[in-house]
């Protein structure tokens, strides 16, 4: 079979794109009102925010959170309907501020063409009247950077466009302050499972009134739905891949099912699995001091369109990690990095982000600060917190003293070199030891200087 679903007609051309033939199954089966919407009840609960301004038709600048295949789309498209709006669609990996000067000026022009309807057309013999407002819907708005998100400051203060914006980052690390002041932000969650099968069994009730799918074994839907982590796009692409790939008569089985979802993040993984596994490959080999395989694979995460912010923050954190004190200078450097990736951005970023892993690969290795905060979290998890000896709580209040906070404090600076014998820590945790220094690099002098610490201190 050609596909697994029949086109149908879609909404008139001026409210949101009509579906058509060669889009994928997700796209081509969104729903057309609020109540087909599956998921997001938290968001769109009756008398929320989001469900008013969806069911009256006068939307708000949001900007819409989440996991791949929860929904956002989707539901800046209802947006748009409910508020019989025109919808402009960007996205932020291919879009510059070129492209959104001319959906402002397409808004502009909009907004002064725009008639109220004449009792003609109240009467349904006079044109329709022309749309008045428009919504912007900015897919994989954390990929502008900040000149690129200040353009639609004005634009959006004023009440030119509402926009809504889509992320899969944390829209508080990702757009700038500015504009996030004036919209609204609403965090989408995975979807359940349950209603994963939901969007499955709607997608095969809704072809089986158009033609005749092949028949779905027991439990692969909800195999589809399990493995593909909450995101509905991806289950739905397997499904239509499924059903493609079986011979005429022959059902989907779970065999079937697996190896659609393996093929389909061959085909579809733009964001998935060569995201992640070149960055774990960048990782390990930098961690393992190999700064060829290092640069290979950050040619690699760059060629194909990798977001360069996200690699620089896995440069910070591996400065930390896998560097620490052997070589403090090592978080400087990444820091630089990350700062460099947001002041010039692509292509001249590049350089910086090499130079920083050449740093980084040959750097000395150890993670002795992220093994003694494993323990020590893992410590407060099996005994709690307890309070802090009485000498080292705050007495910067009136009354502390009565309750014998920060008494018989002993100052480290009346001792030699700075150190005290008092024991710091809570009695419930006298004698822990979690850091264990190595003797590479700069760790090697700091190991010294905790032995004569711990000397002095009679431990």
């Amino acid at each position: 079979m050609d596909t697994l679903f029949e086109e149908e007609e879609g909404p008139p051309a001026g409210q949101t794109p009509v579906p058509t033939a060669g889009q994928p199954l997700a796209a081509r089966l969104r729903p057309a009102t609020p109540e087909e919407y599956v998921g997001q009840d938290h968001l769109l609960e009756e008398g929320s925010a989001l469900r008013r301004a969806l069911d009256e038709g006068r939307p708000h600048s949001m900007i819409l959170f989440g996991p791949p295949g929860t929904g956002k789309t989707t539901l800046a498209r209802l947006i748009a309907v409910n508020a019989k709006a025109a919808f402009e669609e960007l996205s932020a990996v291919n879009a510059g501020r070129q492209q959104v000067r001319d959906v402002l000026e397409r808004a502009e022009h909009r907004r002064k063409t725009s008639v109220r309807s004449s009792p003609d057309q109240r009467s349904g013999s006079g044109p329709p009247a022309a749309h008045t407002a428009t919504i912007l819907f900015l897919d994989e708005i954390h990929r502008f950077n900040k000149a690129q998100q200040d353009v639609l400051l004005p634009a959006v203060e004023e009440g030119l466009v509402t926009l809504v914006g889509a992320t899969t980052e944390n829209p508080y690390f990702e757009v700038n302050s500015a504009l996030l002041s004036r919209c609204r932000v609403y965090e989408l969650r995975r979807l359940s499972d349950a209603q994963v099968v939901q969007l499955l069994e709607r997608a095969l009730d809704h072809e089986r009134g158009l033609s005749d799918p092949p028949a779905v074994d027991d439990g692969v839907l909800e195999f589809l739905a399990t493995r593909s982590g909450g995101d509905a796009r991806t289950a739905l692409a397997a499904l239509e891949l499924a059903a493609e790939t079986v011979q005429d008569g022959a059902a989907v089985d779970m065999a079937v099912a697996e190896d659609a979802l393996q093929r389909r993040a061959v085909l579809y993984d733009k964001g998935g699995d060569r995201h992640y596994d070149f960055i774990s490959a960048w990782i390990k080999s930098t961690r393992g001091s190999d700064p060829d395989a290092s640069l290979f694979y950050l040619a690699v995460m760059l060629e194909g369109g990798e977001d360069p912010r996200f690699i620089a923050r896995r440069m910070v954190i591996l400065a930390s990690e896998d560097i620490g004190n052997a070589d403090p200078q090592a978080l400087q450097v990444a820091v630089a990095a990350a700062h460099a990736v947001e002041h010039v951005g692509l292509p001249e970023c590049a350089h910086n982000l090499a130079q920083c892993t050449v740093y980084l690969a040959l750097a000395p290795k150890s993670n002795a600060s992220y093994l003694a905060l494993g323990k020590a979290r893992q410590w407060v998890r099996d005994h709690g917190a307890p309070d802090p000896p009485a000498p080292l709580r705050s007495a910067a209040y009136p009354g502390a003293e009565k309750l014998g906070r920060g008494l018989d404090y002993d100052y480290p600076h009346d001792h030699s070199e700075g150190v005290s014998p008092q024991e710091m820590l809570p009695a419930e945790a006298e004698g822990e030891r979690y850091l264990e220094l190595t003797e590479f690099g700069h760790e090697k002098e700091l190991a010294e200087r905790m032995a004569r610490i711990l000397k002095a201190r009679g431990r």
